[in-house]
């Protein structure tokens, strides 16, 4: 190839350094003879052009006999089926049922507390007592005058089943007998007020009295927040075109960006309304936490699985085009053979992406073999060079 430049470069020379006076440039120029010049200038240009275009012609015959071919170097990958999982994204907030203010039943002192804040208690512990004002003595007494009455009853009872004394005494005993127990049932009922008792399992979130305070029922006379941090669960809402999909047992992943940790759960129910107003109904996703670092309010990132393909067939997005018509394609290596192949546009049709990858519902088959690096520099019909393959 170089030989070839030095020939028409000589063959310039040449031309430049002879006339029918065989008199050099260097003379002409010593000559000062402007019109001499000019006409030894337009003689050279019209050397020069021819000989630029021969040299074009040599090119394109050495480029047509090299054998070391130039073509575009390309790799390829091969289509493979595989399952495809699509999910869909939605945000939404942790949430617990069980996350209560602890009021008193009854009113008066707040005389102890038993518990003290991120303590976990059980289902019915004593959390803290109200002073009765006195209860527990009167319990007492109702206790003693029903003892008594059960006594008077008892002998009334086998005196009436030996015939002797009259069935206005029997009677009489036995009512006064119940009506006993009854007062005792409810002193001791009124008296379990004073006993303020965990709701359920859980943790003391929050202690918001002090002991020595007047409480009584009803708002404003909170005495504990307690929280179960292991019966939590995200309520997200789903737009209502998933309402065949997003269903019951689905699997489901939970990202938390505050804490940078997911987990995988499952759909635990959906909802049976449409709500007008967003068109979407609800979704419960229970969240396992067994370590309880999840808190309720918590920020989440919910991806549901909404669409499975065990054997779908998934290429790169990277490597798929689009025509003026709106057609996606990509390229085939087709006719591999010593190491080039014959580029092949092949139309598709797509189906869902997940990430970078794009499922291929027409168009591909398993084992094709498609150009990636290169895909986008190649011509329908093109030799390529193969490089490395995956």
């Amino acid at each position: 190839m170089k030989n070839v430049l030095y020939i028409p470069l000589a063959l310039l020379l040449l031309a430049a350094c002879g006339d029918t006076k065989d008199q050099s440039v260097d003379d002409m120029i010593s000559d000062a003879n402007l019109e001499t010049l000019r006409t030894r200038r337009s003689s050279i240009s019209e050397q020069q052009r021819s000989l630029e275009a021969d040299i074009a012609k040599l090119d394109s015959a050495i480029a047509l006999l090299s054998d070391e071919e130039n073509y575009p170097l390309v790799s390829t990958i091969e289509a493979t089926v595989a399952p495809f999982n699509h999910f869909l994204e939605l945000q939404g907030d942790v949430k617990t049922r069980q996350n209560v203010l602890v009021y008193p039943e009854m009113g008066g002192t707040l005389d102890r507390i038993l518990v003290a804040e991120g303590q976990r208690v059980q289902k019915g512990q004593v959390l803290a007592r109200i002073d009765d004002g006195g209860m527990s003595s009167q319990l007492g007494q109702l206790r003693t005058q029903a003892e008594l009455a059960k006594t008077t009853f008892e002998r009334q009872k086998r005196l009436w089943d030996q015939k002797i004394g009259s069935e206005i005494q029997y009677l009489q005993a036995k009512a006064n007998y119940e009506a006993q127990k009854d007062a005792v049932t409810q002193a001791e009922s009124q008296l379990g007020k004073s006993t303020i008792r965990a709701p359920f399992s859980g943790i003391v979130d929050d202690v918001i009295k002090d002991e020595g305070t007047v409480v009584a029922p009803g708002p404003g006379s909170e005495v504990f927040r307690i929280v179960n941090l292991s019966d939590m669960y995200i309520e997200v809402e789903v737009p209502e075109r998933y309402v065949g999909s997003v269903t019951e047992g689905k699997e489901v992943k939970v990202f938390f960006p505050v804490l940078g940790d997911s987990i995988t759960t499952r759909v635990r129910t959906t909802g049976n309304f449409i709500n007008p107003n967003n068109r979407s109904f609800t979704v419960e996703i229970p969240v396992p936490n067994k370590q309880g670092k999840i808190k309720p309010n918590l920020t989440a990132r919910v991806m549901i699985n909404d669409y499975t393909n065990e054997e779908a067939i998934l290429i790169p997005q990277s490597i798929i085009s689009e025509n003026a018509e709106g057609e996606q394609y990509t390229y085939l290596a087709a006719d591999p053979e010593n190491g080039n192949a014959i580029a092949r546009r092949s139309i598709i049709t797509t189906g869902l992406t997940q990430g970078n990858e794009v499922e291929i519902l027409s168009g591909l088959k398993a084992g094709d073999r498609l150009i990636k690096e290169g895909a986008r520099s190649v011509k329908d019909g093109q030799k390529v060079e193969l490089l490395n393959q995956e």
